[in-house]
């Protein structure tokens, strides 16, 4: 079989046009729910599942990348770009793991020089908040937010191993069943700073009078388990008030974290069925928390693969998931488990016949590799590759597989068309499979066949990235009278839950 043709993998540069937008902010702040669907872009960087050893790829620490992906995915009018974060460099086996690109510009920074080459797009920065101080953290946030117009978002995340850890003077210090817990203290933390305004105790209301210049702004204190802080706020707040929080986590607490606190969440439910369940569930748990059901957007993660012709599609998704798997990207996946050196394993033969060394796989690898039983699953890895016939490679290429869309743009379009008059999701956060140019197709091709359809807009609703959105005031900002305001329950709910945070109550 010939080789994928890898210049046929980019478009025509062409700008977008089409239909009228799909939904936005009402006059009142309300969400509105959209009968449309809306994209943003995950920069990863660091991963073995974008193509890194063709002659299109780029780097992933050059700004020129960054600004281009940036740009193509502004003018396809994507909603939010996303940066990742990581806090060590990846290992294998003691070694640095150089077969994934290994470290990322800080995301803040990376995102503050963003922000001058685009206009419209939001600007999500992943934080740990295990790892950073509170109050400089939301300094930084907000400082983003401000300079940006009101397109700052922050996607919080936790870390609670002592690995990562090293690298910060409170190293594994954190309980992983505290994660969450800690996590809502910052958040809250977070929101005090945010809702503090250089110049006054509050922002005016519509129709008020501007705030004194010469007021402080209120200080506020916590005490908790984790922090004793005193603060104020030093900026005025952006346009949007608050920077957007998502989150992304997937286990029990973390669905009910995002429930009470996020306003957009990433999913790992990306094929119809599984985004319906989990939209189901999150909607059921964000009113529990008393909120209203479209509270929250929900963002499952996918990958898009998109031919000019329909019997291109089995070889094209072929070639991607090969230069994503190389061989020796195929051998170290199988070492991370066994715990050992396989140097002569060969990767179109078999698993080792031998269980591996180690009984539970540790975090240098990322989270993907970490607490597997290596016993266990070595012994399920066997089973299916006897069932199937898969080589080590096959093996890790299914193992791998990303969720995604692989097909002609029509063809796409119509499995988007589904979800979007399902109103399962509000959107797709879209990991390209090449840097830069991985978004060329999707902007050039997929988005002028979704705006015929009337399923994708054609100009940006809104200023900030929270009426991009449809998202309604912050929740520490619903006061009566203010534009988004919800029911006073929902108001009511969130400061008690804010005081349940202040007082240390778990």
């Amino acid at each position: 079989m010939r080789a994928f043709d890898a210049r046929r993998i980019t478009g025509s540069g062409r700008p977008v046009g089409g239909a009228d937008p799909v939904g936005g902010t009402s006059p009142e702040g309300r969400s509105e729910r959209r009968k449309g669907i809306q994209f943003g872009v995950f920069f990863q960087g660091v991963n073995s599942s974008t193509v890194w050893n063709v002659p299109e790829s780029g780097s992933q620490t050059d700004f020129e990348s960054f600004r281009r992906v940036i740009q193509t995915a502004e003018r396809g009018l994507f909603t939010a770009f996303f940066l990742g974060e990581g806090l060590r460099l990846r290992e294998h086996l003691g070694r640095l793991h150089d077969l994934d690109i290994a470290g990322r510009p800080d995301a803040l920074t990376q995102l503050a020089a963003l922000s001058a080459v685009t206009e419209h797009i939001g600007l999500v920065a992943t934080q740990n908040t295990t790892y950073n101080d509170p109050i400089d953290l939301a300094h930084r946030l907000q400082s983003l937010d401000v300079l940006s117009g009101g397109r700052a978002a922050w996607n919080v995340v936790t870390t609670d191993n002592a690995w990562t850890g090293e690298n910060f003077r409170r190293g594994g210090y954190l309980d992983h069943a505290d994660r969450y817990t800690h996590a809502a203290y910052v958040i809250a933390i977070a929101r005090r700073v945010w809702d503090g305004v250089a110049g006054g105790g509050a922002a005016p209301g519509p129709g008020d009078a501007p705030a004194d210049p010469s007021v402080l702004p209120e200080p506020f204190s916590y005490d908790t388990k984790y922090y004793s802080v005193r603060g104020r706020g030093v900026l005025p707040r952006s346009p949007q008030e608050h920077p957007v929080l998502f989150q992304a986590g997937d286990s029990e607490e973390g669905r009910d974290f995002a429930a009470h606190n996020a306003e957009v969440i990433f999913s790992a439910h990306g094929d119809f069925e599984g985004a319906a369940e989990f939209a189901a569930d999150m909607r059921a748990r964000t009113v529990a928390a008393g909120r209203p059901a479209d509270d929250l957007k929900i963002f499952p993660g996918q990958e898009f693969i998109i031919v000019d012709d329909a019997s291109e599609t089995e070889e094209k998704v072929r070639w991607v998931r090969e230069h994503q798997i190389s061989p020796q990207t195929a051998v170290a996946f199988v070492e991370a488990l066994w715990g050992t050196e396989l140097s002569n394993l060969d990767p179109e033969g078999p698993l080792p016949d031998f269980d591996p060394v180690q009984q539970i796989t540790g975090e240098t690898r990322g989270a993907g590799f970490r607490a597997a039983k290596a016993v266990e699953t070595a012994r399920q890895w066997r089973e299916l590759s006897a069932q199937r016939g898969y080589s080590i490679r096959e093996l890790v290429i299914h193992l791998s597989a990303r969720r995604g869309f692989a097909g002609t743009p029509s063809q796409i379009a119509d499995q988007l068309e589904r979800f979007a008059e399902a109103g399962v999701v509000d959107g797709f956060n879209i990991t390209p499979w090449l840097v830069p140019g991985g978004l060329d197709d999707i902007v050039n091709k997929l988005v002028p066949e979704l705006q015929e359809r009337g399923v994708y807009w054609s100009e940006y609703p809104g200023d900030t990235l929270r009426e991009n959105l449809g998202l309604r005031a912050p929740l520490t900002r619903r006061g009566a009278g203010r534009a988004g305001g919800t029911d006073e329950a929902t108001a009511t709910d969130e400061d008690t839950a804010g005081r349940r945070v202040a007082s240390g109550a778990e």
